[in-house]
């Protein structure tokens, strides 16, 4: 059974997320406003903002009042630790009770098919 889908808030958090780890947005880039991600996703401001609260509460982003957020120093290798800690937990269990109901070795996963 697929997962149910997340909260859109938690979507453009995960998209903000993959491109600071990716390098996107380095350290001390300034993130798009939160009118641009919201544009870019087709979400309501809002919604955009929430997703950014989780950078700040994370004390990932720095907010420099009137101009904007900028990602804070040493911000992708906390996220790293963070989103490894998070798959380790959550989502590795499943799947790997997924391989398991599918008769997939874990030490397929690097074989080409």
């Amino acid at each position: 059974m697929p997962p149910a889908p997340r909260p859109l808030y938690l979507q453009l958090r995960d998209a903000v997320a993959a491109a600071i780890l990716r390098g996107t947005y380095r350290e001390g880039a300034q993130l798009p406003s939160v009118r641009a991600l919201a544009a870019q996703h087709g979400a309501n401001p809002l919604t955009a903002a929430r997703a950014y609260q989780l950078f700040q509460r994370d004390g990932l982003v720095e907010v420099q009042r009137g101009i904007g957020l900028f990602v804070a120093r040493g911000a992708a290798e906390r996220l790293r630790r963070m989103e490894r800690a998070a798959f380790l937990e959550t989502e590795w269990p499943v799947l790997r009770e997924r391989l398991t109901l599918l008769g997939i070795p874990v030490t397929a996963l690097g074989e080409e098919s």
